[in-house]
């Protein structure tokens, strides 16, 4: 048996609009301490990593580990008969085929119930490995966002990379091209400026569509972390109250 109790509905509305056009069906993962969910992009490229933590929820019990498989179009068309400040109500029985949602209005007594058909996914857990990154960086998520929005208007592909001036965005495009700096914020700057950690030089390649579709995620977090190392997926992770949501990108190789 799962009950979880969302004290507003917002939090899983953004988080479903960030993946859902990443990943088309997905199992939420339940357990005693939260809920998961890990799922590879339908082209294998990006992989995105959710984790709700029990303590996140106003109240939260689920007596065995229990998946739960669902569409993340239908979850999002349910979602949207949310307001963001409803409470939400998840439940589902061991064995349920069944997910049910209920939505209760802050201010009025109106209750609104939603039944969800789940589906039965055959899906590998993914182990990912501890990395022990060359290069962090910490930056305003609404910034990281338009950076990669902006390049993305002039080529499919930009070239992050940390030196000691600080981290740059490159994008060659066709007719255009752009070169965007990021210097680290000074010490006594509020703490939504820049920070990067550097231990070596990196200098990587992704493309510009996946990292628009994870700027989506700034709804859910002010700041975003930028995890690089040469050779190795690209991790870009928002924090917010509830857990995280992490993304993991590998990069372009030659001339793809």
């Amino acid at each position: 048996m799962l009950e979880a109790r969302l004290a507003e509905a917002a939090i899983l509305k953004r988080l479903l609009d960030s993946i859902k056009e990443l990943v088309t069906d997905a199992n939420f993962e339940c357990n005693e301490e939260g809920i998961n969910l890990q799922a590879m992009d339908n082209s294998h490229v990006a992989l995105v990593s959710v984790k709700l933590s029990a303590s996140g929820f106003k109240k939260y019990r689920c007596d065995r580990p229990l998946p739960l498989g669902v569409n993340l179009g239908s979850f999002t068309k349910v979602l949207k008969c949310a307001k963001d400040d409803d409470v939400c109500i998840i439940k589902a029985a061991d064995d349920a085929d069944i997910l049910s949602l209920t939505y209760e209005a802050r201010n009025s007594d109106r209750i609104a119930e939603y039944e969800m058909k789940l589906m039965d996914i055959d899906a590998d857990t993914l182990n990912i490995p501890d990395t022990d990154y060359d290069a962090r960086v910490s930056m305003p998520s609404a910034e990281f966002t338009r950076i990669v929005r902006d390049l993305s208007q002039l080529g499919e592909s930009v070239r992050i990379e940390v030196s000691k001036e600080g981290v740059r965005f490159i994008s060659d495009g066709e007719a255009a091209n752009g070169n965007i700096l990021l210097r680290q914020t000074d010490d006594d700057a509020p703490p939504e400026g820049v920070t990067i950690e550097m231990n070596q030089h990196v200098n990587l390649t992704f493309s510009l569509k996946y990292l628009v579709n994870f700027a989506k995620s700034s709804t859910l977090s002010n700041v975003v972390q930028l995890m690089l190392s040469n050779d190795v997926p690209l991790l870009v992770s928002y924090d917010f109250n509830q857990g995280h949501i992490r993304y993991y990108l590998a990069p372009k190789i030659g001339d793809e």
